[in-house]
């Protein structure tokens, strides 16, 4: 069996086990739970969260060679 590689990246701490068993509705139920903690989270850290995402993605402009713009060259 592949492991599975969460989007974040974090491979350890605790493991999150998720019941085979469970019916569609219950399966519905935690995925309404969680979409709705993700817009509570964004709507009080958006701003935050997009900083620090950009920061992450970005080239840091010390790494760009000296004179250059900080545009892609494509």
């Amino acid at each position: 069996m592949t492991p599975y590689h969460p989007p974040s990246g974090v491979t350890r701490g605790l493991e999150l086990l998720i019941d085979q068993n469970w019916t569609p509705e219950q399966a519905l139920a935690v995925f309404e739970l969680i979409d709705d903690l993700r817009e509570r989270i964004w709507a009080h850290y958006g701003n935050a969260i997009s900083q620090s995402l950009r920061e992450q993605r970005c080239i840091p402009t010390e790494w760009l060679p000296t004179g250059s713009s900080t545009d892609p060259p494509f």
